[in-house]
């Protein structure tokens, strides 16, 4: 009996040596779940590891702020759980922000408010809003680790405003932004909302998704989808920096782009609840503000980010609003701008030549090879119900 206590002193002492091994066999176990969840694969089995010490830290971050007692939201290990933040920060992002161009945007109060912002009082303005429930949000969508987020707010504020205008709600291509929009965008290194709002007025439109479609990867431009004007818009304005009262009277009225800080690693990794960082105001990240609403004494932003829904609420995120910060959370009130589409009539659709061509609304389909009465190839010519001929098949070859 005399020797029983010194037995249990080293089974003790064996568990709690054991007990590393454990925790990096069931942290082993939980990586290759997760791995095979996301359909995740890498080079070599040294990335794999490099990957999984990676999770680990990430799983310890998780774990750590889920046992806060006075957090309102919750982490997660989602898909970019095997990422450090510094790796995230350089792949899923793409707001650009050129201080030194005049061109960029109008921060003063002096911006005109314009729109169908201009029509409803501070007084008018619902408790609540959420743009989804009346058919304005196409589903989200996934940017993957092209820096092209700048191109997936603008279209979902322009496919907001043209459901409300037109009542029609069309999902609209990022990669024509990516690929056509380089006068002052990058494509998938970077961009800003405003720019492109100028590149659709400028180009009278903007081709769909489904004719467009997201590659995930700068390529050279499709001037022949870039000529299909299935959504327009007529202008687009800003809305004053720090000024959360008139971004809020305008998510009222359609959903808004804004700016935001989406680097911080509980940004990351975020899954529900409401977030309140801590998160810095450096914008570098491009949203949808598509509602907002109260919880428990918590006002929030509903926001439709671009990174699939495996990301956050199926993709959304509710951002802390009325922070008590002019420059609220993560940056939201500095950068918010919309598209404004005054005419009440339907965008005009493309002409069909044939299954796979089509003309701009406003143009005529002139054939311009054929064979027993078949066309084999197609061009578009800059006038509306005209016959083609000779003569205006060379007008063609020269446009």
């Amino acid at each position: 009996m005399g020797s029983l206590p010194s037995f249990l002193h080293l089974l003790l002492l064996l568990l709690l040596l054991a007990a590393p091994t454990i925790k990096s066999s069931s942290i082993s176990h939980l990586f290759n779940s997760w791995y095979i969840e996301y359909g995740k694969t890498y080079t070599s089995e040294q990335e794999k590891q490099h990957r999984l010490q990676v999770f680990q830290q990430n799983y310890e971050y998780v774990t750590q702020h889920n046992t806060m007692s006075n957090s309102s939201y919750t982490l997660s290990l989602n898909a970019f759980a095997d990422l450090t933040n510094h790796e995230f920060k350089s792949k899923y992002l793409g707001l650009s922000l050129p201080a030194a161009d005049p061109v960029i945007r109008l921060n003063s109060g002096s911006v005109p408010v314009e729109g169908l912002l201009s029509s409803v009082n501070e007084s008018d303005i619902p408790s609540s809003v959420d743009w989804r429930k009346e058919g304005a949000v196409t589903p989200v969508k996934d940017q993957g680790s092209c820096g092209a987020c700048w191109s997936f707010s603008a279209t979902g504020a322009i496919e907001g405003i043209n459901k409300i205008v037109t009542g029609s709600l069309v999902s609209l291509s990022e990669q024509e932004l990516i690929d056509c929009d380089k006068s002052y965008n990058d494509g998938c290194g970077g961009g800003l909302m405003d720019y492109t709002y100028d590149f659709v007025i400028k180009n009278q439109g903007i081709d769909t998704e489904a004719d467009y479609p997201y590659q995930g990867r700068d390529r050279t431009c499709n001037k022949n989808k870039l000529k299909k004007h299935v959504v327009t818009i007529d202008s687009h304005t800003d809305i004053p920096a720090k000024n959360e009262k008139k971004l809020l009277q305008a998510v009222a009225t359609q959903p808004i782009s804004v700016g935001i800080c989406g680097s911080g690693s509980s940004f990351q990794l975020y899954s529900g609840g409401i977030y309140t960082g801590p998160c810095p105001t450096s914008l570098d990240h491009a949203v949808l503000i598509v509602g907002y609403d109260s919880k428990d004494g918590k006002d929030y932003w509903i926001v439709k980010n671009s990174w699939g829904k495996n990301w956050g609420i199926d993709g959304y995120i509710h951002m802390l609003r009325n922070s008590g910060n002019a420059e609220g959370i993560c940056g939201i009130n500095m950068l918010a701008s919309y598209p404004i589409k005054n005419s009440p009539k339907p965008s005009p659709s493309p002409t069909r030549c044939s299954m796979f061509s089509y003309c701009s609304n406003g143009e005529s389909c002139c054939c311009t090879k054929s064979f027993l009465g078949l066309c084999f190839n197609w061009k578009c010519c800059e006038a509306e119900s005209i016959s083609c001929c000779k003569d205006n098949l060379k007008l063609m070859s020269s446009l």
